[in-house]
């Protein structure tokens, strides 16, 4: 989530439950005409690529850059960044309809929760034994793999972490947070936290329901040793430790200690905290820039656990290559390989925000630098050998809505933690009692 994805609105696959239901069939449509294997290929040789980026900002002129030098130093290919002329967020709606008109890019930036739904269409090439994935993070690596097989790069990678507001601790006489501090930690400094009279609250979560509602919550429940769905994918996995999670939620609310976000995006949560009037937040390493233009004083812990092991979500997102005819996959395949290599890698973490797609980038003087020059950012990175991803299937955007509805109906006060957790289970073993 840097600043080229500027905030969580990205994470809402919901929106995307009406155009994905047309991927299915869109790649039939658009196969006409467009599996000639040198399509793409001009007289001269070169294989141009249609590359949708969908950056804004620093991420675009980070990506520009990279594709001016891959131009230059692969002269049979060329990369053409018009960036598909809509953000990352609208990118799953512009793709959708590009299959079903026949018109679809190369590569495009897709977000992982979306790659599964996306795959539906034959359009996807199927990238298994073309990309190097056991260098990359464990995150990354499964955040790219559906039903065993590798459908895309990984494109950016983030953690969850907890970032909080040192002046107001020390204004509260609260201690620091330490890595290993439990949920019950975080419920009573949340509370120590929160002032009324200032209008200051402990922490904050966003309160649509849509997935950036959701995915706070999975941590928890690997916490506790549940899971998304269960082993065999065929109904809920949260059934028995759910309610055990909503009920720290409900204990939040109940102390008036959290803010909860009422508009998708959750800017004015975020706009809260930078603003200094919130404790703590969960965030992830692309609000890191925005805190040091507001002169927070901050600091970065794990996010807190039950069992005190720690254990955090990542998001990452992809660069999905689409078949054009073969001579186009070969080249956007070999693009993609040479963006995830640690001397380009590192180029687009350090400037577009994202933390290293491999280890081996990681392990740079330059990134070295580049983490020691930002307050935080270890542990963001630290937090990678931990952190799971939610599982690659086309159910769960529809998961995501019904959990987030239960989340959303707790944090209101509508319904009991057991309430609410009973009516998701239940939607979502309906939902899984279909097979995907």
């Amino acid at each position: 989530m840097s600043q080229h994805a500027p905030n969580l609105s990205r994470r809402d696959v919901l929106r995307a439950a009406a155009a994905l239901a047309a991927v299915g069939t869109a790649g039939t449509v658009g196969a006409c005409g467009k599996n000639d294997d040198d399509q793409g290929v001009g007289a001269d040789g070169v294989v141009t690529l249609d590359l949708w980026h969908g950056q804004v900002d620093l991420g675009k002129a980070a990506i520009d850059a990279l594709i001016t030098a891959f131009n230059q130093s692969h002269p049979k290919i060329k990369v053409v960044g018009g960036g598909g002329g809509v953000t990352a967020d609208s990118m799953l709606q512009k793709v959708t309809a590009g299959l079903a008109a026949g018109s679809y890019p190369d590569i495009a930036y897709i977000f992982g929760s979306d790659l599964a739904s996306l795959t539906k269409s034959p359009k996807v090439a199927d990238l298994t034994g073309q990309l190097k994935i056991d260098d990359y993070w464990p995150a990354a690596k499964d955040a790219v793999s559906v039903k065993g097989k590798v459908r895309a790069a990984p494109a950016l990678l983030d953690s969850l972490c907890v970032v909080y507001n040192k002046k107001l601790f020390a204004a509260a006489g609260v201690p620091a947070p330490k890595p290993g501090w439990t949920w019950d930690d975080f419920v009573a400094a949340s509370k120590q936290l929160t002032n009324p009279a200032k209008g200051v609250f402990g922490t904050g979560w966003p309160g649509v329901g849509d997935e950036d509602t959701v995915w706070r919550l999975w941590p928890m429940i690997w916490d506790l040793g549940g899971d998304v769905v269960s082993g065999d994918g065929k109904k809920a996995g949260f059934d028995t430790v759910g309610a055990r999670a909503l009920e720290t939620l409900d204990r939040l609310r109940i102390d008036k200690s959290l803010y909860v976000d009422p508009k998708p995006g959750s800017e004015q949560l975020y706009q809260v905290f930078l603003g200094g009037r919130m404790g703590m937040v969960a965030t992830g390493p692309w609000q890191l820039p925005e805190l040091n233009d507001n002169g927070i004083e901050y600091g970065v812990v794990p996010l807190p656990s039950y069992s005190g092991k720690p254990v955090t979500i990542s998001g990452p997102d992809t660069w999905t290559i689409f078949d054009n005819g073969k001579a186009k996959v070969k080249a956007a395949t070999e693009f993609v390989t040479w963006l995830a290599d640690p001397a380009q890698d590192i180029q687009w973490d350090v400037k577009g925000g994202s933390l290293p797609i491999t280890k081996a980038t990681a392990e740079l003087p330059q990134w070295k630098k580049h983490s020691a020059e930002t307050n935080g950012l270890d542990v963001f990175v630290t937090a990678l050998d931990t952190a799971k991803v939610r599982p690659t299937i086309s159910a769960y955007p529809k998961i995501s809505q019904h959990v987030g509805e239960a989340i959303s109906a707790v944090l209101l006060g509508k319904q009991s933690p057991a309430e609410a957790l009973k009516k998701a289970v239940d939607q979502c073993n309906q939902v899984l009692a279909v097979p995907n």
